[in-house]
Formats: C-alpha cells, structure tokens, sequence
C-alpha cells in the first residue's frame, strides 16, 4: 500500500497499480502471470480432469505441480516486506525547524534525505540539498533570510510513502519509476517508522541472497 501527503494531509492511499494511474505512469509489466489469472484457473482446471483416472493423490500433486510451472510460482522464494530492509533508527527534523538546521543535518549526518515530521512523528514531507537549493536559487538577494525561515512556512513538494507490509518489490519499481532516492515509510496513523534509500536496497542486495528485486 502506497499514500500521498501534501502538507500532512493524505490525498491518495491505495495499490501501487493506482498510484501509477494516478500520476498517469504506465506501470511495468509484471513479469509473471497472477495465480489469480482466469486463463491459469481454466488450465488448471483442464489438467485436473485429465488427471482423474489417476489415484487422487497422485492427480492432485500432478495438478499442483502444472499449476504452479503456468503460474510461474517459486515456492522457494521468500517475499520481503519493506519493514524488513527499512531504515528504523530514522533521522527527522520537526516542521517548525529553520531550513538552515535542515541543510546543516543534512550535512551532520551525511544522509541524502531527510523527513519532515510534525507534532507526534506525522510525515510532512521530505528534503534533501537539491530541494534546499532550489529554494534559495528562486530569492538568491535574500539567501539568508531564507535560510531562516520554518519549513513550514515553503511550499513542500508531496511525498510518496509506502506501508511497512509492502512487498519490497513494489517499492523498488515505484522509486525507480518515479525517480525517488529514498521512500518514507509510513503506518496507518500516519506516523513514520522507518525510510528506505537507494543504499538501503543496495545493501539489501548484497547481504540477502535470496533476495528479488523483480518478480
């Protein structure tokens, strides 16, 4: 499940599949066919009934082997969650905090995004030097005025977040197709509990074997 804040406020929680249409992305075609897929069913079905003259034992592991070589299925394949890869111990700055504080956390921490949380860790929004820069490349005569004002006071771009059950998979091809460096995670009440980096799935990689980006 992914959600959009603007400001704290959620405008969209839903599917990754909506979230593409909703930013009228065209999403990428899964590699596998869904066990749910109504061509599978029949052809599982079909294998079933050619199977019944045999022992029904032996019909029903023959059935399930033909359905999952169709359907693709890796019975062997553990399906990560986002909350298992995620960054927990997370570094935040509060909204009413000066963007010059942002900039020199950002710096402190030598992390490339930073979330923007209000009062009880509610996700605002998100930062990182690029953004920092955009604002005060748009007043650069007040630069230091800039530098001191809340972050509440700019106008935050939304961010994407993701829920702590999300397939990990799903995460990775939403931040590559929406070209996001790091994904805040994000529970129901709206609180964060964790973020995930482009350095968080490349240590992921190295450290899970078993790991698959890409179903």
């Amino acid at each position: 499940m992914f959600a959009i804040y603007n400001k704290g406020n959620v405008g969209f929680r839903s599917t990754a599949d909506n979230l593409y249409e909703l930013k009228n992305l065209e999403a990428p075609n899964e590699a596998r066919l869904k066990p749910d897929d109504d061509t599978l069913f029949q052809n599982y079905l079909d294998n079933e009934e050619k199977n019944k003259k045999q022992s029904n034992n032996q019909a029903q592991n023959e059935a399930v082997k033909a359905y999952e070589k169709m359907a693709n299925l890796d019975t062997l394949e553990e399906v990560y969650q986002v909350q298992d890869l995620m960054t927990k111990n997370i570094i935040y700055i509060n909204s009413n905090a000066t963007l010059n504080e942002a900039y020199e956390l950002l710096k402190d921490k030598q992390v490339s995004h930073i979330p923007i949380v209000s009062f009880g860790k509610k996700i605002v929004g998100l930062i990182d030097k690029k953004l920092i820069l955009n604002y005060l490349i748009e007043d650069l005569d007040n630069s230091k005025d800039i530098l001191q004002r809340k972050l509440e006071d700019f106008y935050l771009p939304e961010v994407i977040t993701a829920d702590p059950s999300a397939d990990i998979r799903s995460v990775c091809k939403v931040m590559l197709d929406f070209k996001l460096g790091a994904i805040p995670i994000v529970n129901e009440e709206d609180i964060i509990v964790g973020i995930v980096s482009k350095t968080d799935i490349i240590k992921a990689v190295s450290h899970l074997p078993k790991l698959q980006l890409w179903s």
